[in-house]
């Protein structure tokens, strides 16, 4: 099995060929830097990604409040995470750093408020 994929690493954007042996190792070429093989690695067995999100809120003036993961999230738990999100309903005033959600789903990663509220 063969995958294409593009370094985020660094700016330089390397294309990646990640090619699967019959025993499940990956072999990556195409890498400028030793980083692109730690990004292809990570990417093919854990994929993460920093969620962010909008959570409602009570106040009129800014009903909607942004909120993102302070850690990248495995990308399985995205959807959860987004599900339960969009169900609150948060009380200002909020800080920014402030968290929302401590150890979502008991991975230690916490969901925190992007900005200050007005109120």
């Amino acid at each position: 099995m063969t995958k294409q994929l593009i370094c985020l690493s660094c700016p330089v954007g390397c294309h990646l060929e990640a090619e699967q042996d019959e025993k499940g190792a990956w072999r990556i070429t195409g890498n400028k830097c030793p980083r692109g093989v730690v990004y292809a690695q990570n990417e093919l067995t854990d994929p993460r990604r920093i969620v962010t999100a909008v959570v409602r809120s009570d106040s009129e003036s800014m009903p909607f409040i942004p909120v993102r993961t302070d850690q990248p999230l495995p990308r399985r738990l995205a959807s959860k995470l987004l599900n339960e999100l969009y169900e609150m309903n948060v009380k200002t005033p909020v800080k920014c750093g402030e968290t929302l959600i401590r150890d979502f789903d008991g991975t230690g990663i916490n969901v925190i408020f992007s900005c200050n509220s007005n109120e």
